[in-house]
């Protein structure tokens, strides 16, 4: 299948009419990392319970590999490795213990986890803590641990909510990190977030969704690609002074900026690599030595603020 998850009508209704998912239509591409973004309340986690089987839908379709998660759970979810919400596990057990037993409930022989753990706990940087209880873990620790059990299975899908919601800035970076590792292997992942910047930096899709409604979906490169005015964050040695404020503004591609610091100031330009070349040249002969200048990673942002103020 070259799309092993797709979703087709999906709804779902809550008593007093509220739509949580609303007639939602969804592909993920075979060995894809699909973003599913939206702000909190936008419908990713209920559309995951629902492609998981934890929660019935209204109406629609869900497959993962051609398979009927609504008339055939059990076949359609043998091939998933997934975390949903906040992950517990048995706080007597070790990780490599936790492994076991889990290994053991999906029927694979105990040399198999064995062998499969050892790697899972050194991809997910859990090795140093194999034989320690599990309740002394913190919570990035057991998200890890929760990541490396969604693959002890070797399944081709991986389903992701929100892996990094509640984690403090090192889990979150920690869990990220793993996230990228999940791009060498054979897995198609949908990983729900609510964070422009993660997906922007981990995901090669994207699906953005409001309201239980498909804004837009397709590759980041791609959609990247139609956002004419990129966030570029500057750092110098010398402040702005107030006669630099026009100069600024008279830069070809400058749109606008602000000042985020006493030696620091965004702006929002419009123009490919060879216009931003030419940009620090500009800024450079305003004389305000520069120390960094880089995009900061929310080109998405303007985006989906802009197709949700469509959508509304």
């Amino acid at each position: 299948m070259d799309t092993p998850i797709r979703v087709h009508g999906l709804t779902k209704v809550y008593g007093g009419g509220f739509r949580a998912v609303d007639a939602l239509d969804l592909n993920v591409p075979r060995r894809s990392f699909m973003g599913f973004l939206g702000p909190n309340g936008a419908g990713k986690t209920t559309t995951i319970k629902i492609v998981t089987n934890m929660l019935s839908a209204t109406s629609g379709r869900a497959y993962i590999n051609g398979v009927s998660v609504m008339e055939d759970p059990k076949t359609a979810l043998a091939d998933v490795g997934a975390v949903v919400e906040t992950p517990e596990f048995y706080p007597y057990l070790t990780p490599m213990e936790t492994l076991h037993y889990l290994g053991e409930l999906r029927g694979l022989s105990s040399c198999e986890t064995t062998n499969r753990g050892r790697d899972l706990l050194d991809l997910v940087k859990l090795t140093d803590w194999r034989e320690k209880r599990v309740g002394k873990f913190s919570k990035g620790m057991k998200q890890r641990l929760a990541i490396a059990q969604a693959l002890l299975s070797q399944p081709s899908v991986i389903i992701l909510d929100e892996p990094t919601s509640g984690l403090d800035p090192r889990g979150m970076v920690e869990v990220r990190d793993i996230l990228k590792q999940l791009h060498k292997l054979d897995v198609t992942v949908l990983m729900s977030s609510h964070l422009l910047n993660e997906v922007q930096e981990i995901c090669t899709d994207v699906s953005l969704i409001n309201r239980g409604r498909l804004l837009r979906s397709g590759s980041v490169a791609d959609l990247l690609d139609e956002v004419k005015a990129r966030k570029i964050d500057v750092r110098t040695l010398r402040p702005l002074t107030p006669d630099m404020f026009d100069r600024l503004r008279a830069v070809p591609g400058v749109k606008g900026f602000a000042v985020t610091g006493d030696l620091s100031f965004s702006l929002d330009f419009e123009g490919e690599e060879d216009a931003q070349a030419r940009l620090l040249i500009e800024l450079q002969n305003l004389g305000l030595m520069v120390v960094s200048f880089k995009e900061s990673g929310l080109a998405l942002e303007s985006l989906y603020m802009s197709l949700i103020m469509e959508s509304r």
